[in-house]
């Protein structure tokens, strides 16, 4: 009797605790994936890490690229844009007469939607069109060498042409005696420095020295060919004449090349900005003299003064770039020579 009880009493622990009964097993859990670390915003980035630079872009748009002075100016342009950490494009039609193409690539600008302008316009009235646009889009506009006439145009660095062909002026009465017959040569009559470079002549002429004529104005649209064939007319209707004045590159070089097929070899010349022909005519004595501007320092001047529009800064109304008369007792002196080009 105590033996059977004592086995119903082990016979019941061990069920109790599941002896020989198989464990029921689960298939243990997937790792979770690491949660995806989302990305910084710019306040929780590192203070070190430097901000993307700004992009500031600035189209230069010049009446020409064909002359030297161009040249000069694209590199002042590109001075300017080192130093003050801005991209510039430099372009100008092919010819100084070509006034819907520069208004094209005053659009195409426009379209880039840049931080500002820089335009030197061969016709003001025909670029207020884009002028506005350019306003209303926010984007300043800044002038060089060409007055913009229009008050859109925050600021225009350049020289004081009127003045500067004044001097022009001056020199070529004290060269003539104060008397006689005097041409001029002009590469437009839509542009501001054309406007100006022959009024500035023709006026100062008139105000000061009453014994002075200055026959007909022609305009050679800055070409050496068509500037020529200008000064010859000249020169062949007034056998008499005393003087020429060339008003820009392209205009002093068809009165050289003038004077030299019609052999006038007294004629008293004067000519505007600098260039190989001309600066070899004042060394054989063929011209008198001439007037330098700075195209250095303007292109320079030109986008300092776009890239301060930009940032909201007070720019003055003009910005006076300079100009100074040269000849041969000069033109090799640094204050001169660092101006000039071929």
């Amino acid at each position: 009797m105590k033996k059977s009880l004592v086995l119903g009493l082990a016979l019941s622990l061990v069920m109790s605790l599941g002896v020989g009964c198989a464990p029921k097993t689960e298939a243990p859990a997937a790792p979770a994936a690491p949660a995806e670390k989302p990305a910084a915003t710019e306040a929780e980035k590192p203070a070190d890490q430097p901000a993307a630079p700004e992009k500031i872009y600035i189209p230069v748009i010049s009446k020409g690229f064909q002359h030297q002075f161009w040249q000069a100016v694209k590199l002042g342009a590109e001075r300017a844009a080192a130093d003050y950490g801005v991209e510039i494009s430099f372009e100008g039609p092919e010819s100084e007469t070509q006034v819907d193409k520069q208004l094209d690539m005053l659009q195409a600008a426009l379209a880039k939607n840049p931080q500002a302008i820089a335009l030197a316009a061969l016709d003001s009235r025909a670029a207020t069109p884009y002028l506005e646009k350019a306003e209303a889009a926010g984007i300043p506009v800044v002038g060089f060498d060409s007055g913009v006439d229009s008050p859109i145009v925050k600021t225009t660095a350049a020289t004081d042409n009127y003045a500067a062909a004044g001097l022009a002026a001056d020199k070529m009465a004290e060269l003539i005696g104060g008397a006689g017959k005097v041409g001029l040569i002009v590469h437009d009559q839509t542009s501001q420095t054309g406007v100006d470079r022959r009024d500035g002549f023709v006026k100062t002429l008139e105000e000061k020295y009453p014994n002075i004529e200055v026959v007909p104005v022609q305009y050679g649209e800055g070409d050496h060919a068509k500037s020529t064939e200008a000064a010859k007319a000249i020169m062949t209707a007034n056998p008499d004449i005393k003087g020429m004045f060339g008003a820009n590159e392209g205009s002093i070089a068809g009165v050289i090349n003038a004077a030299k097929e019609l052999n006038k070899k007294d004629l008293v010349v004067i000519g505007f900005d600098s260039g190989k022909l001309l600066l070899d005519a004042i060394k054989g004595d063929l011209v008198s003299g001439a007037i330098t501007q700075d195209p250095v320092g303007i292109g320079y001047k030109a986008v300092e003064a776009a890239y301060k529009a930009y940032k909201g800064e007070t720019t003055p109304e003009f910005i006076d770039t300079g100009f100074k008369w040269y000849d041969k007792t000069n033109m090799d002196t640094p204050e001169i020579k660092e101006v000039l080009y071929e």
